[in-house]
């Protein structure tokens, strides 16, 4: 595997740094970077890495949602926007942020929001409230950061938080194979398959305690390794005949 890059934990500036991207993410929805990326990168989630997406109607084509996946790769940002027609905000790690004007342009634009690590970061939740509270959508890694090795990490309690705090519906989405994605400088490509799972609701508690937040993480990360570890033990095409099988049984049950 292709040497990673240690990550940083901690951001050491001081959280004044980022009031100008929280001000503007919350007076603004995404721009023209957002559909431009969109278009460049299309072409090659879906025909490089053959990205194919399962159960996408989960996603509600309006009124506000939180999108919860597994992290494996830097272009798991993309692979969650490229299927579905809305436009995604994400919170993304305050490293990538302040280290040039043309990327915080684009960074900001496209939609990302900086969260800062290694701190209890209020601003970036209350970025996050403000988005959903004019029917945004907000991506959330459910893990929080990404993953270094091949298998699925541990819920952390943000997905939690915001979910419990809004009472919005938070979409469970499975990324299988991205990890393998590092591998283009050896000219492998692997397939990547998303499966967007049905929406969990919590009831709306504008104080959970850091324990409630975490269990409302884990009950969401559940789905998420259920639907991957269909993927990864049956294919896709497993996972797609599950899907179809269980929509037959629906139908003949409301019949």
């Amino acid at each position: 595997m292709p040497e990673i890059k240690p990550q940083v934990y901690k951001d050491p500036r001081p959280a004044a740094d980022f009031d100008r991207f929280h001000g503007w993410i919350r007076a603004h929805r995404p721009g023209w970077i957002y559909s431009l990326v969109r278009i460049i990168v299309t072409p090659l989630l879906v025909f490089v890495y053959r990205g194919w997406a399962l159960g996408v109607h989960n996603v509600p084509e309006r009124g506000p949602f939180i999108l919860a996946p597994n992290h494996f790769s830097n272009l798991d940002h993309f692979f969650c926007g490229v299927y579905i027609r809305r436009r995604l905000q994400f919170m993304g790690k305050s490293q990538i942020f302040g280290r040039s004007r043309i990327l915080d342009y684009i960074f900001r634009v496209g939609g990302v929001f900086p969260v800062r690590r290694g701190h209890r970061d209020e601003e970036a939740f209350v970025t996050a409230r403000s988005i959903v509270g004019r029917s945004g959508s907000v991506c959330i890694y459910c893990e929080g950061g990404r993953q270094r090795g091949e298998r699925l990490g541990e819920p952390k309690p943000g997905v939690g938080r915001l979910a419990l705090e809004t009472g919005v519906p938070v979409i469970p989405v499975a990324i299988h194979g991205s990890q393998g994605v590092r591998g283009w400088r050896r000219l492998r490509f692997p397939r990547v398959t998303l499966q967007y799972g049905e929406p969990v609701v919590f009831a709306c508690n504008e104080a959970p305690t850091r324990d409630e937040q975490l269990a409302a993480s884990a009950e969401v990360f559940a789905r998420i390794k259920e639907m991957y570890a269909v993927l990864e033990a049956e294919g896709r095409e497993g996972a797609r005949r599950r899907l179809q099988f269980d929509d037959a049984g629906l139908g003949e049950r409301a019949s």
